[in-house]
């Protein structure tokens, strides 16, 4: 655990659908079509509701984000935060644009505690260690330059290897202790 500001920044191994975080952060497609991996987890214990919220919504481009209620889940919002797929160009600002995006939500929403997972690690393709790189910084840097009223910002991984990563990012940001 480190602290930025005055905001905790933790690693957790587990299943973020279990996340006692307000917000869980889905790692979606531009559709908003929740199949495999951490939107499928997400679907099956939160219930069709958070599907036909997508529908609704319908859209929302690489490096944005979108909320939704958490249906049955412990959370109370899910934000759909569609990073990229490797390969597509530009990757790095596009993933680093879904968190911000989803932590400008977050804050939009007055939400206190969020849960990321690996964005875009997954069917994705994006590299685990470039995108615990790109995503700690992200989060990090958000929370250094605006005046968030975030408490907690958690990374749940599933895997023991992506948590090893994220672990060793965020233990290695210093703390900033910028005024609040």
């Amino acid at each position: 655990m480190v602290k930025v500001g005055k905001t905790e920044v933790v690693c957790l191994k587990g299943d973020i659908t279990e996340s006692d975080a307000e917000a869980i952060v889905n790692a979606a497609n531009q559709y908003l079509k929740m199949g495999g991996g951490v939107a499928g987890a997400i679907l099956r214990k939160g219930g069709p509701s958070i599907q036909e919220e997508c529908d609704r919504i319908g859209y929302c481009p690489v490096g944005g984000a979108v909320i939704t209620g958490a249906g049955r889940l412990k959370a109370k919002y899910v934000i759909h935060a569609v990073g990229p797929r490797m390969g597509e160009g530009d990757e790095r600002r596009k993933l680093r644009d879904a968190v911000i995006n989803s932590l400008k939500l977050a804050d939009t929403y007055g939400i206190k505690s969020i849960a990321f997972p690996a964005i875009s690690t997954g069917a994705f393709g994006y590299p685990v260690e470039e995108a615990a790189k790109v995503i700690v910084s992200a989060v990090v840097d958000y929370l250094t330059r605006e005046n968030s009223g975030l408490n907690k910002v958690m990374f749940v991984l599933y895997d023991e290897d992506t948590y090893r990563v994220f672990s060793r990012f965020v233990e290695s940001r210093p703390s900033r202790n910028t005024p609040a």
